[in-house]
């Protein structure tokens, strides 16, 4: 029995709120997982097994395959489809609600994520999954306009994501996953993305930078100065001062991660 058929046997309605698009294609899940480079010394973490199409095809290569699933309503169709897949847990709750203490437990060090991410909270499960030390790289999909942002380093896709991502590891687009492919069929076309987790040196406070970079882009249109001056409530001439000896009118688009490293630890000595 294919996905489809279990989905109608069990009854299964497409829950809008949670962005389910499911893979179908045998082909196209198996070279993804292929992509990953998985061995039988990986712990994978997923998150949104959804039907269980990609977790099926990890848990042929993955030592073992932690999923959290925040809709019951598929636990029916994921005890059929997981029903041989001995290396796989599901929990049933909101990835976004697990801490990261419960995820080491169960995984340990150097762990893989894989997700096929729902469009609606793609950026917090990022900003999420970035910060979990223990992580050794991601392999997501994404929209594609999302994977464009986050992989840019100049132009109009750079921006919070492409900065922070930069920050702690290498990304690269591995693959393009034509709309077509996906039950329902979305609005857009979906990317895959390969993120490496790497210490690159920077000697920065991971989250004085993070507020740097969300406060030099919090209105696009606007100069670095005025941003920072408004989301971190300081003078003009502070600003100024802050930003020095970069152009004046410089916008954060313009910057480098190096730079806003730089602004970050300028910063972190002009508060103390």
């Amino acid at each position: 029995m294919n996905i489809k058929e279990i989905l109608k046997e069990k009854n299964f309605k497409f829950e809008k709120k949670y962005g389910q698009n499911f893979i179908t294609d045998k082909n196209l899940l198996s070279a993804i997982v292929e992509d990953c480079k998985i061995t039988k010394e990986d712990c994978v973490l997923e998150i949104g097994p959804g039907a269980g199409t990609l977790t099926q095809e990890i848990s042929k290569r993955a030592k073992k395959v932690l999923c959290y699933e925040i809709d019951t309503n598929l636990k029916s169709v994921l005890e059929q489809t997981l029903l041989d897949c001995k290396n796989v847990e599901v929990i049933y709750k909101d990835f976004m609600k697990v801490s990261k203490e419960e995820i080491v437990e169960k995984l340990g060090q150097n762990f893989i994520l894989i997700a096929n991410l729902p469009y609606y909270i793609t950026t917090p499960i990022i900003f999420k999954a970035i910060e979990l030390t223990e992580l050794k790289k991601m392999f997501i999909m994404v929209q594609k306009e999302v994977a464009e942002r986050i992989c840019a380093k100049s132009g109009k896709n750079y921006g919070i994501l492409s900065v922070m991502i930069d920050f702690v590891s290498d990304a690269s687009i591995t693959r393009i996953v034509n709309r077509n492919m996906f039950t329902p069929t979305p609005n857009v076309d979906s990317a895959i993305i390969k993120i490496e987790m790497k210490n690159k040196g920077y000697d920065c406070d991971y989250n004085a930078f993070s507020l740097i970079v969300h406060s030099a882009f919090s209105m696009r249109r606007k100069t670095l100065a005025n941003n920072l001056m408004n989301a971190l409530k300081i003078s003009r001439e502070q600003a100024q001062e802050l930003i020095s000896p970069l152009n004046p009118n410089i916008r954060a688009e313009e910057l480098s991660t190096q730079d806003f490293v730089n602004l970050t630890k300028k910063y972190m000595e002009f508060v103390k």
